[in-house]
């Protein structure tokens, strides 16, 4: 053993420098795809309540003109109404159609006023 050493190579676990980018980044490629589908969905579920909440006014608007005593007189009429803590605007077109003891009535309803949300057509009778 006179001047000379013996170097043993020591097994170290653990993972390399490259092993480790390696990792990271597939766990950085699953992170964003899963931050970008929890944020379509999230944008997806604002759209539907949108809908849905429009839709209620639509049916609403519709069926207070289905009962009321007089059927509406042939034109445009619009406003507003309130409706799960929030602002709809409305617009009811009443015209006539082929059969004079028929109108058609549709009804647009809109959360900012530039985009249909929901929209019913319905016709009543003129009596």
């Amino acid at each position: 053993m006179s001047g000379r050493f013996f170097l043993r190579r020591r097994r170290r676990s653990g993972f390399t420098l490259i092993e480790m980018m390696v990792a990271l980044a597939v766990f950085s490629l699953a992170a964003l795809a899963l931050l970008r589908m929890t944020t379509e969905n999230t944008r997806t579920a604002g759209e539907l309540e949108t809908r849905t909440l429009a839709g209620i006014v639509a049916d609403n608007l519709a069926v207070e003109t289905l009962v009321a005593v007089d059927p509406p007189a042939p034109g445009e009429t619009a406003g507003e109404t309130d409706l799960g803590g929030r602002r709809w605007m409305w617009r009811r077109i009443v015209s006539g159609t082929g059969d004079p003891a028929l109108l058609r009535i549709e009804v647009r309803v809109s959360d900012d006023g530039v985009w249909t949300s929901a929209e019913a057509v319905l016709f009543r009778a003129m009596s």
